[in-house]
């Protein structure tokens, strides 16, 4: 086997090779947007804004640093241009709350961890930031700043979850962070957790240290190791003094958390986790202790929660966090349950406002929480996307739904886009109970209302019953688990279903009977790697040497009975007669431990395929994708692009495209047009955090993070196209993707505020996408033409956008809805077309009858050269229509339409004559004024439109007769309404209407002309016998 230095070497040597790449820019346009959910996700660390009632910042562990002016109303990021994600710590500086530092990398050492790269610091409350060193600490569990200077602050970093590293302990900078000084710790395998300052005299610190370690087979806990403790300095940590013995616990200590009393700063609480472990009081300013309650709803699982709060005002009220939150009011020895339910939704962090208690934030599993009023009453954690997501997956309805398990939260499903205007929003969320919060989903491809989740349960979506389906019910024995096992579908037999153990299993009826069709696939002795100290290496290992599961599975999308498989513990193994027999095709150069994460067969070929290989358990957090193009008996490594210390995920290959690869890494995602020879960014908007999976959907790109809930790329096409030797992007029209006639539901009630928590769905219609290598000398124009060359629409790069008039619009700015834009500038762009016929009135973007399905071809003009592509428009897949009923319904509304366009231009003219009538009223008396008045009664009359007190309740008044204009346009637009509204065949009625809709247009439009031709006539005869100017049929005086 080939060494970790032959292979650290192998590595090296393709991340640091010359990578040229296609120009970001010629898929600039292509973005990613969230889908959700806004159910939040793991908060370890919260802070109020001093002075600022309503000002607030929490930390999410993979979503960045996030700011609410509203007192939890509404959140905002404020991170999300900085290289790491995961937030451990953060604070605020008394002294001038403009000044904030975070620390990155979450410091609750569960299997489920994402690490950091540092300290950074903002002096303008987040607008900007500043990265400030100590940059491999990995996790920072506390940061404290000194009440009376700024640029004072301590650190207590924990230092690399996985390994032995220099950067750990107790920092001090003087100087805003520009230098730090390590101050205490004692090794580079003991890390700090937690510190706290005597209030009023920040020259004495306690400080927590915490010897831990995780370990690649454990889920819970860690190993806590013999250099925790407590430490105390009385010199603004020049020096240091342990807390040892006189009631305090000496040994077999793992993590503590310790506040001291604002009201009297003698009194300091700890809570500790070990063999002695409860909440310990001092009285004595840490002199000597006594163990006030062992009481377990306080510290059970003390490795994960670990904090206590005092309150500012009496010594004796204090808070525990926990499952849930606990209050003392008698110093600490009895609790009472304060904020919690019975599923566990785990408090980490309380801030209480010195100056005003009732003012608190909670920092959750679900989010963050604030209180204004003491907790009476709390902000929701349903306003913050900041899921953890494991995996994602896809089912097979029309719009399709997203479903993945959400960490500390349960399993989910959101639909890729809603039918109205709110976009995706909580209405629109699922909890699901097959999955639990870390089990893969699995929608069944033949019924996408049965899902399997988790280690396997099934769920009916249509009885909303889950049953419990587990693999092993029939063969009871000894299973290995993990946080997350393998589920998934044969993407070539739709009844196969395979879940993985030690063993791999496959039902073919739904679960209830299930094949173990291998033996134990994991390594028979992995040992224990070289990243691991004595400690953590006897961390419940248990009597069997083997200790891995298998944690891939992946059928071939290509050959029958072809199936992949990887575990944990670093081994690849592939079948060619579904589980008869298995070949062991392990890279030379994957050790044990080298986590295979998700393994992708190949589309286009049966012999290649992909591997996305995890080892940051093994403390290396290097890339490691592998390739074999020889059914496994080689394998490269193929990582040249993604950055170091951006560990893969997952790996996909487009199902549509040989060779385009997508990665998703621990802080973004990377695309390869060269079958991962060279790989790129494609992180577009998307902030940085953990993505852990890839789905790619029809001709969408589905993403799960875990930080950031879902993201969707929408219609992927573009990349498909790009040539991986054109490295320069050139003016050129792509091959559009079929668009589907999706209607947006017109009302739907009234709507959600703008306010509220909601994901944008996609724009409704055709992709148009296109590159500018230059900008243009003359306008863009586009054409769309039917499958005859008739004209169907044009625009142009010259159109101006309609104009939002704020003195006359009856909606909020927010709710106009620009369209899309032919944009002209040098780039990528995407042009939406909504599979609409221009309207016959209203500008540009005003839209008129549907496009039915069929074949168009689409023209894009640039400085005189023409770019051709064909555009598919494809029906709704949910209707059942043959072509000739969309045909029928586009030749109605067609005509129906051209009776609009006849009666609105008699409608524009009786408008005008009614205005032109008003404006002479207003001046003529006698004669002059009985004629206008006349003919202003007829005008009302053949047109329908009656005059009233207050003009904007004019609506009010209804036609009183049939054959006016005001009628018939009103009688023509339900009749589109129906015709046009809804894909289907016209009825018999809609058909009946036009017809005696169109010959009460013909005779209406006769009466009008018959108006202006007598009517008219007689009231200029009287104009010009006053010797007034007479009245033309526009409303003009000639």
């Amino acid at each position: 086997m080939i060494s970790r230095v032959l292979l650290g070497a192998l590595l090296a040597s393709a991340s640091a090779a010359a990578v040229a790449q296609i120009d970001a820019a010629a898929f600039g346009d292509l973005h990613w947007r969230l889908v959700g959910p806004f159910r939040g996700g793991r908060v370890l660390t919260v802070a109020g804004v001093p002075g600022q009632p309503r000002h607030f910042y929490f930390g999410a562990v993979n979503g960045g640093v996030w700011e609410s002016k509203d007192a939890g109303r509404s959140w905002q990021p404020v991170f999300d241009g900085q290289p790491a994600g995961s937030i451990g710590a953060l604070a605020i500086a008394p002294s001038d709350p403009d000044v904030l530092y975070v620390g990155t990398g979450e410091a609750d050492m569960r299997s489920d961890i994402a690490q950091g790269d540092g300290m950074y610091k903002s002096t303008d409350a987040g607008r900007t930031w500043t990265r400030i060193g100590l940059d491999d600490t990995q996790q920072i569990g506390r940061i404290l700043v000194d009440p009376k200077d700024a640029d004072t602050v301590f650190v207590a970093a924990l230092g690399h979850p996985y390994g032995p590293n220099a950067q750990r302990g107790v920092f001090r900078s003087h100087d805003g962070g520009a230098t730090w000084k390590k101050v205490l710790g004692p090794d580079d395998a003991t890390g700090a957790i937690d510190l706290a300052f005597e209030p009023g005299n920040a020259q004495v610190i306690y400080a927590s240290l915490w010897q831990a370690r995780r370990t690649p087979w454990n889920v819970y806990p860690p190993a806590s190791g013999p250099g925790s403790g407590l430490y105390k300095s009385g010199d603004g940590g020049d020096s240091w003094q342990p807390v040892r013995g006189n009631g305090f616990p000496q040994d077999h200590v793992g993590r503590i958390g310790v506040d001291v009393a604002r009201s009297d700063p003698r009194r300091v609480y700890a809570i500790v986790d070990g063999d002695a472990g409860g909440l310990y009081r001092s009285d004595d300013a840490g002199a000597h202790w006594r163990r006030t309650s062992a009481d377990p709803r306080i510290w059970q699982r003390g490795w994960y929660f670990g904090r206590i709060t005092v309150d500012p005002r009496i010594s004796d009220w204090i808070y525990a966090m926990n499952t849930i939150v606990l209050r003392s009011d008698d110093g600490g020895s009895t609790f009472v349950p304060l904020k919690g339910d019975s599923t566990g939704d785990d408090f980490h962090e309380l801030w209480i406002d010195p100056a005003d208690p009732d003012r608190q934030i909670l920092g959750v599993d679900q989010g963050a929480l604030v209180t204004l009023n003491g907790g009476s009453t709390w902000s929701s954690w349903h306003n913050q996307p900041t899921a953890q997501m494991y995996h994602v997956s896809t089912d097979s309805r029309f719009p399709y739904r997203l479903y993945g398990a959400q960490q500390d939260s349960g399993a989910i499903a959101l639909p890729s886009r809603s039918n109205n205007g709110n976009g995706i929003t909580m209405e629109q969320f699922r909890e699901i109970t097959a999955g639990g919060e870390s089990g893969m989903i699995a929608p069944d491809p033949r019924d996408p209302d049965i899902v399997y989740g988790g280690t396997v349960e099934k769920l009916d979506l249509r009885s909303e019953q889950t049953r419990s389906v587990d693999p092993t019910l029939a063969d009871p024995d000894l299973y290995r688990r993990t946080w997350t096992l393998p589920l998934v579908f044969s993407p070539r037999d739709p009844t196969a279903l395979y879940f993985g153990n030690q063993k791999i299993w496959r039902t073919r009826d739904g679960g209830a009977h299930w094949d173990a069709i291998s033996p134990d696939l994991t390594r028979e002795n992995p040992g224990v790697p070289a990243n691991l100290d004595a400690v953590a290496a006897a961390n419940n290992q248990g009597p069997d040497p083997r200790l891995g599961v298998v944690y891939a599975i992946a059928p071939s999308p290509l050959a029958d009975g072809l199936v992949w498989a990887g575990t944990d513990d670093g081994r690849i193994w592939r079948t060619q007669d579904d589980g008869a027999h298995w070949n062991d095709v392990t890279p030379a150069a994957l050790g044990a431990w080298s986590k295979v994460g998700m393994i992708e067969p190949s589309h286009s070929d049966a012999g290649t395929a992909y591997a996305a290989i995890d080892r940051h358990r093994l403390d290396d957090r290097r890339p490691y994708v592998y390739r074999t193009r020889d059914a496994g008996k080689s394998w490269q490594l193929v990582v040249a692009g993604i950055r170091d210390g951006d560990f893969v995920n997952a790996v996909r290959e487009d199902p549509k495209r040989r060779g385009l690869l997508y990665a998703a890494t621990e802080l973004g995602v990377y695309v390869s047009f060269d079958d991962g020879d060279r790989w790129q960014s494609l992180q577009q908007n998307l902030p940085r955090t953990s993505v852990r999976d890839i789905d790619v959907h029809g001709d969408d790109l589905a993403i799960a993070t875990h930080g950031r809930g879902f993201w969707i790329m929408d219609d992927i096409a573009p990349l498909r196209q790009f040539d991986a030797k054109a490295i320069r992007p050139e003016t050129r029209l792509f091959a559009p993707s079929a668009a589907t006639r999706y209607r947006v539901a017109a009302f739907t009630g009234t709507p959600l505020p703008k306010d509220e928590p909601m994901a944008a769905n996609p724009r409704a219609g055709a992709h148009l996408d296109y590159i500018l290598a230059s900008a243009p000398q003359k306008p863009l124009v586009l054409t769309i033409r039917d499958a005859a060359g008739r004209l169907v629409r044009r625009y142009s790069s010259a159109d101006a956008a309609p104009k939002v008039d704020l003195a006359t619009i009856n909606h909020a700015p927010e709710w106009s809805e620009p369209p899309s834009m032919l944009a002209a500038t040098p780039g990528m762009h995407r042009f939406v077309w909504p599979l609409r016929y221009a309207a016959h009135s209203g500008g540009a973007y005003a839209d008129g009858v549907w496009a039915p399905p069929g074949v168009y071809a689409v023209e894009l003009a640039v400085d005189g050269r023409t770019l051709r592509q064909t555009l598919t428009v494809a029906p709704d897949p949910r209707l059942d229509l043959p072509a000739a009923a969309y045909a029928q319904e586009f030749a109605l509304a067609r005509q129906v339409e051209a009776l609009q366009v006849r009666l609105e231009a008699a409608t524009r003219e009786a408008g005008a004559l009614r205005k032109a009538t008003a404006e002479r009223r207003a001046a003529a008396g006698g004669d002059v004024a009985a004629a206008l008045d006349r003919f202003a009664a007829r005008l009302a009359d053949v047109s329908g439109a009656r005059a009233a007190p207050n003009p904007f309740n004019a609506w009010s008044f209804p036609p009183q007769d049939t054959h006016t204009l005001a009628f018939v346009a009103q009688a023509l637009g339900e009749l589109m309404g129906s015709v046009d509204g809804a894909d289907a065949a016209p009825s018999p009625d809609a058909r009946t209407g036009y017809a005696k809709l169109a010959s009460l247009t013909d005779a209406t439009l006769a009466a009008w002309d018959a108006f202006k031709r007598d009517d008219l006539a007689t009231l200029n005869a009287s104009l010009r016998a006053a010797n007034r100017k007479p009245i033309e049929a526009g409303g003009e005086t000639p």
